[in-house]
């Protein structure tokens, strides 16, 4: 079958480091670090009392007041995000066939604010049932598609993956092959979560998931370094308007970057734990890199799931040596949850933009917070530690796994009209 190329011609951010594309772009750059002390509620009682929160949004710049209450936090960030997108990628000024432009977004949890607060608010009373009559429509994680696909009256295809951290990687994939096999023309994709509340944080430190740095929070997301002690929760969106080339073309779009592959794999081994031995990691970046048809040694730099956990880190790295075995020296390695945590499912969103940005701009962010050496990793590995780096990025992959098992991987390259 004769597979279409696809294109990003548009993308969006909201970060803990920046609530546009260029704003999060910059913070990248310039090894920001988005964690503080949490501000949504009073953590002083929690193990963990600081997060990666958004900071400075106010929903009431970007919508109508009475309509941003029936959205849960996560469900605003991917309307605000995908706004972004959109108009950067000008589709809707091209007076597009409707019918085949969709909407696959990516969220892990969904509205678990709105869930929290409604459940709350019920036992806290006499045991009568009120209920907000948004309260499903906001918690659902598909609802942020709906949204969107409102907004614009896109008919295409429309829905939410859910794959815990893995969620917008699968999401961007499923864009990807929808419009390579001919049925969409273009879709917005992405993804987006709003954890950081009293069950997220809660939740995740009693699986002993999250840092407990309490003393430097914005040292506390140290993917890599020995004294790693688990991921800093984080929050926000990310867009990406994938399309058709030739209808990029047609229409005079701008395009960041191709979308070359996609790979998925099961682990098969534990709830949370990821496969010592990083196989099923292995298995997604081998799988993304026979289906973008490359030599390995074409892949110039990784963006890494690296959430700043003890096993994670090590068995990711493992995959990947085993994947690119002398490559591996010439790569550069980073994970940009050092400076944004770990926005679970939206995580494969923002760190997929990174990658296409270090393709279209060739630097390279850093991973910041890296003071000692974990014996366990291999020390001659560019894992650009501290400071961004200039390289020409021709390729580049971006890796995120999910509890249960989920790995995914997309590759993304520099955009040639002629190839």
């Amino acid at each position: 079958m004769d597979l279409k190329r696809v294109v990003i011609t548009g993308l969006g951010a909201i970060t803990p480091i920046g609530n546009t594309l260029s704003d999060y772009w910059e913070g990248l750059k310039k090894g920001k670090s988005g964690a503080d002390i949490i501000t949504r509620f009073d953590p002083s009682l929690f193990k963990t009392k600081f997060a990666c929160e958004v900071k400075g949004f106010d929903v009431s710049n970007h919508l109508d007041r009475k309509e941003a209450r029936k959205l849960d936090l996560f469900s605003q960030y991917a309307m605000v995000s995908a706004r972004e997108a959109v108009s950067v990628s000008n589709l809707i000024n091209s007076n597009p066939n409707l019918d085949r432009i969709g909407v696959i977004w990516g969220s892990g949890i969904g509205g678990m604010k709105t869930f929290q607060d409604e459940i709350s608010t019920y036992f806290q009373g006499d045991g009568t049932p009120r209920f907000s009559p948004f309260f499903i429509p906001k918690m659902i994680a598909d609802i942020a598609a709906g949204h969107i696909s409102i907004e614009y009256g896109f008919r295409g295809p429309n829905y939410v993956t859910v794959s815990a951290c893995a969620s917008s990687t699968n999401a961007i994939i499923d864009a990807y092959n929808y419009i390579r096999l001919g049925k969409a023309d273009a879709i917005v994709t992405g993804g987006s979560e709003a954890g950081v509340n009293q069950s997220g944080v809660g939740g995740f430190n009693a699986l002993r998931a999250l840092s407990t740095r309490n003393e430097s929070p914005k040292t506390a997301s140290r993917p890599f370094d020995l004294g790693r002690d688990g991921f800093v929760l984080g929050e926000g969106s990310g867009a990406l308007i994938l399309e058709e080339y030739e209808h990029a073309i047609k229409r005079g779009a701008n395009i960041y970057a191709e979308v070359l592959g996609g790979g998925m794999s099961g682990d098969a081994y534990h709830l949370t734990a990821p496969h010592p031995d990083g196989l099923g990691a292995r298995n997604s970046m081998i799988a993304a890199i026979d289906d973008a048809n490359i030599n390995r040694e074409k892949i110039d730099y990784i963006n890494v799931h690296g959430t700043s956990t003890p096993l994670g880190d090590i068995a990711e790295v493992k995959a990947i040596q085993q994947v690119f075995g002398d490559h591996s020296y010439n790569l550069n390695i980073s994970s940009t949850k050092s400076m944004t945590g770990h926005l679970l499912g939206a995580a494969g969103a923002i760190e997929a933009i990174a990658a296409v940005m270090a393709v279209k701009e060739n630097i390279i962010p850093p991973t910041i917070n890296h003071e000692n050496h974990d014996p366990e990793l291999d020390n001659n590995l560019n894992f650009t530690f501290n400071k961004a780096q200039e390289r020409i990025v021709n390729y580049a992959m971006s890796n995120t796994f999910g509890f249960g098992g989920h790995n995914t991987t997309i590759i993304v390259k520099k955009f040639e009209s002629n190839c």
